[in-house]
């Protein structure tokens, strides 16, 4: 994908050269001031284990993280997909956050490319954060600023896609903005793959979660667990 949601403006066809093609909007608000708050706890993880991440994924999962996002698709060609958030205590994961939400349009890809408006599946860190709206409390490095804001020619629907974003750190460098345009595996691999705020529908590539789900995990993550997120279809995060 273009850059599936990556850098703005000159690279905002990064998230979708046209709302069609990368992001759409999602149609409740983010809040700037009122505090997330988490949804229901979800049941204690298998101990050791993260329920529905087989073997050769989770031999992916560094060994010093201490929280994961995982973004369960709802089929290979499905855009629907519900992410669990979960925090290691001891040697159990244990979960503490659930929501619905959407991945590429055409599903997801075991070796994503620019365009194919699929999600990559895999496991990725997540270090920088940004968007529209100020720093809500985050311990990730935060950039904000109006760079983040999407074209008026994408239409109402999408003006809230990037008030926050969470960097998916897919064929980027750590340590740099959301929206910085360095693809070191090259353009053919895409990039500029976040997750944001949902739209009610299917990406490019992002992830999307509503507005609680955003403000949560950005006051939630902490570098020093090394949080990762683990994404893909249901079938081929077991297999």
């Amino acid at each position: 994908m273009t850059a599936a949601c990556g850098v703005l403006l000159m690279s905002l066809s990064a998230c979708a050269s046209s709302p069609d093609e990368e992001h759409r909007r999602p149609r409740g608000t983010a809040s700037s001031g009122r505090a997330a708050r988490p949804p229901a706890p979800a049941p204690m993880a298998d101990r050791g284990r993260i329920p529905g991440v087989g073997e050769r994924i989770r031999r992916s999962v560094p060994s010093g993280s201490g929280q994961a996002l995982v973004v369960y698709g709802d089929g290979e060609n499905s855009p629907d997909s519900t992410a669990v958030f979960y925090v290691k205590e001891g040697s159990s994961w244990v979960a503490l956050g659930r929501w619905r939400g959407h991945n590429g349009r055409r599903g997801w890809a075991a070796d994503h490319q620019e365009n194919d408006l699929r999600s990559p599946v895999g496991v990725f860190t997540l270090s920088d954060a940004g968007g529209v709206l100020p720093d809500p409390g985050t311990r990730l490095p935060y950039d904000q600023g109006r760079s983040y804001e999407v074209p008026g020619s994408w239409g109402e629907a999408h003006r809230r896609d990037f008030y926050y974003v969470i960097a998916i750190d897919y064929n980027r460098v750590r340590g740099t903005p959301p929206n910085d345009p360095t693809r070191p595996l090259g353009q053919r691999k895409g990039g500029g793959i976040w997750l944001h705020l949902d739209h009610g529908d299917g990406t490019a590539a992002c992830v999307t979660l509503p507005a609680s789900g955003m403000e949560y995990l950005l006051r939630t993550l902490d570098p020093d667990r090394r949080p990762v997120v683990v994404m893909g279809d249901r079938a081929r995060l077991m297999g």
